[in-house]
């Protein structure tokens, strides 16, 4: 089968469609037929070298796909209602970026209806990810206002809208004016543009000083100071990667007099079983807003797998709003 390979830690052009073994279904698996791939920030991380796949899991990047089934576990597949021919979207530890894929099936999803490979693709990686830190580690309820830092990222447009739908206010941060109305567009009630403007003194004025209920950060670093500072009481702040460092320096007494929750995790490491709630979880309480139309995936471009670096490389530029894609 085709795949595309890191031929060495580094720069995008390091990615290259090579050759591989067509993948076999074990235990629990099932096979997926590829049709797209979704793109996502810690396959960036992993090229450079920064982000190795947990033990066992294929070296080759890419975390999410669609495509249709052609085997697998037969008494797995069965007991999750799943059949050879069945459209599939999936969340992997990794080999997404392949004409072939193996996933547990417990991590498998059904494209919803009415959407397309590409869309479905887009969805398991940031889907799982909003749902299980905004959603379960964040206790998100309805009337509260959640803050997402990085509005037009791939994380970013599935916060907003779920916080949305679910009965949040949303405030978010992007780079420009141009992503900022993007986010609105989206649903975001407020946009701050956090090059000219300070996120925290914006957030405590949108909410007349009472704070927000819930952060979700991807930055860490230099922004936990700041968003400790514009946490409600009880609030929560829940970090998701730490593009902006490791090292945060933050007002503690903050903490106790507002007793707020500082939180985070990563999602790739985690046991199949957890993933699999997740998966349960959303096929409850997402797919039918997504089946409605209420929800919606939010694709930036779409590359040829032979052009993953390309790809790559609008991810590193910033210049997107929602996600990228690869096609088989």
């Amino acid at each position: 089968m085709r795949a595309v390979e890191i031929t060495a830690f580094g720069a995008p052009e390091v990615l290259r469609l090579g050759e591989r073994p067509q993948p076999v279904a074990g235990a629990g698996e099932v096979l997926i037929r590829v049709s797209a791939s979704g793109i996502n920030r810690p396959d960036v991380v992993q090229r450079k070298g920064h982000y190795a796949p947990p033990p066992g899991a294929s070296d080759l990047p890419g975390l999410e796909v669609a495509g249709v089934v052609q085997g697998g576990d037969a008494e797995a597949m069965a007991s999750a209602g799943l059949r050879v021919g069945d459209r599939v979207c999936a969340l992997m530890a990794g080999g997404g970026y392949a004409e072939w894929c193996v996933a547990p099936v417990e991590q498998c999803l059904p494209v919803p209806q009415g959407l397309s490979d590409i869309e479905a693709a887009s969805l398991p990686e940031t889907f799982f990810t909003v749902w299980s830190n905004v959603f379960d580690r964040g206790r998100l309820q309805p009337g509260e206002t959640l803050l997402v830092q990085g509005g037009s990222s791939g994380i970013g447009v599935t916060a907003i809208q779920l916080g949305r739908a679910f009965g949040a206010t949303v405030i978010v941060t992007a780079g420009s004016d141009e992503k900022c109305a993007a986010c609105l567009a989206l649903g975001a009630h407020h946009a701050i543009n956090y090059n000219t403007q300070d996120f925290a003194a914006e957030a405590r004025r949108l909410t007349d000083g009472k704070g927000v209920d819930v952060v979700l950060d991807m930055v860490a670093g230099s922004y936990v100071a700041r968003e400790v500072e514009c946490l409600a009481e009880d609030g929560r702040l829940v970090i998701i990667a730490v593009q902006g460092g490791l090292q945060s320096e933050f007002n503690a007494g903050l903490v106790l007099r507002r007793r707020l929750t500082i939180t985070g995790s990563t999602l790739r490491p985690r046991s199949v079983a957890f993933k699999g709630a997740i998966a349960q979880a959303l096929r409850e309480h997402v797919w039918p807003l997504l089946a409605s139309g209420a929800v919606r995936p939010v694709i930036h471009s779409t590359f040829a797998a032979a052009d993953a670096a390309q790809a790559h490389a609008l991810m590193e530029s910033n210049r997107h709003t929602g996600k990228i894609v690869l096609t088989w």
